[in-house]
């Protein structure tokens, strides 16, 4: 199993694990591992490929957008967009804290 850029891959899947929230058993860990560490391989590949030819692009089609006028029209009250939201204050909504918490520090 190859190094990923950031350390060793169990390494690697701990810490993508930690920024999803995500309590991992070890088995499960050793079977991204070997994921991760295959998907890097196909990238390997790719990196070594000469496209020095080849026209750069910004996505997978060269369809243009079809944009329309930016106009500003009312939105929704507040209350009728709090209405299904699992927690609110009175004008907002009321989501968990992620940065700075406990084994989550950026």
């Amino acid at each position: 199993m190859a190094a990923s850029p950031h350390g060793s891959p169990i390494e690697t899947v701990r810490k993508v694990a930690d920024l999803a929230r995500l309590d991992l058993a070890d088995a499960e860990e050793e079977a991204l591992a070997l994921q991760f560490a295959s998907i890097l391989e196909h990238f390997q590949v790719l990196a070594r490929l000469d496209v020095s030819g080849v026209e750069g692009m910004l996505g997978a089609s060269r369809v243009d957008d079809v944009l329309r006028e930016d106009l500003p029209r009312p939105s929704l009250p507040a209350g009728e967009m709090l209405r299904n939201a699992p927690a609110h204050t009175a004008d907002f909504y009321s989501v968990p804290k992620t940065v700075g918490t406990a084994g989550g520090e950026m």
